[in-house]
């Protein structure tokens, strides 16, 4: 029996779904999608999960597409638009999920691996992680919403020249260009840093993070009036919530408030 395509597992508030074809280095198949898109939803609807982790098994993040099944000539036209119409109904899940998301990237993060990595609100990487938007080199423009993040990520001109060029970038080359977080030495080491990471939303509102995060996400295509508007109600939402009223007690009692980041 094959194993599963993609893997979840929920532990001390942090949800993980780890993609699992580590012989083809994570390569997104056609039955790894639907898997993905569970996962997604897993973690959307679990209460108890207040971060997400995601990251790919035995030394690789996520290869791009799988090759292999481009090779089936059938998939033409209407067939193959209705399956990249199927990515954009649960790829828009990953980039709004209402709570903090971190991209674990050791080995390659190339294609549809890139725009994975780059939904994530945070991506930490190993020092031999890769990053490449390598569709060009196959005839193909970048597809998994990386045409729409990576420019917002890195400005219009570097993404054209990752796009055309499709070149292959290293962890520090990606972090001067703002799309990795932080840096560690090795594997073991990424695992432990992408747990410590989410950790430390434990004690955080996921209720406000999550609406800061989907306001944050509209502000390139919104102006600052409609900005401003869903600024007021989400601070309305966020003041009627237990969460507050109990910071607003502790700090009139001069006691410690739950989530302070400065505070390790």
């Amino acid at each position: 029996m094959s194993a599963a395509p993609v893997l979840t597992s929920v532990q001390d508030g942090i949800g993980t779904i780890t993609l699992n074809r580590p012989e083809a280095r994570n390569a997104l198949s056609m039955d790894m999608r639907p898997a993905l898109a569970a996962a997604i939803a897993q973690m959307r609807d679990d209460a108890q999960v207040h971060a997400v982790i995601l990251t790919g098994a035995g030394g690789a993040f996520c290869s791009g597409g799988d090759i292999s099944a481009m090779l089936d000539t059938s998939r033409t036209g209407l067939t193959f638009r209705t399956g990249m119409r199927e990515l954009h109904q649960w790829f828009p899940e990953l980039v709004n999920l209402e709570k903090p998301v971190i991209a674990a990237v050791d080995g390659p993060a190339f294609g549809a691996g890139l725009s994975l990595a780059l939904a994530a609100d945070f991506v930490l990487a190993t020092r031999r992680a890769k990053f490449c938007a390598v569709f060009g080199r196959i005839g193909l423009v970048p597809d998994l919403g990386a045409l729409h993040l990576l420019p917002r990520i890195v400005g219009q001109q570097k993404a054209k020249e990752l796009v055309f060029t499709a070149r292959t970038i290293d962890a520090q080359e990606a972090r001067q260009l703002g799309m990795v977080y932080d840096i560690v030495e090795d594997g073991a080491a990424l695992t432990e840093a992408a747990l410590a990471l989410a950790l430390r939303f434990g004690q955080a509102s996921t209720a406000a993070i999550g609406m800061a995060k989907t306001i944050m996400n509209q502000s390139f295509e919104s102006d600052a009036r409609t900005i401003a508007e869903l600024e007021s109600y989400a601070q309305a939402m966020c003041r009627g919530s237990a969460y507050h009223q109990d910071a607003v007690q502790r700090f009139k009692a001069k006691q410690p408030l739950r989530f302070d980041w400065d505070r390790k």
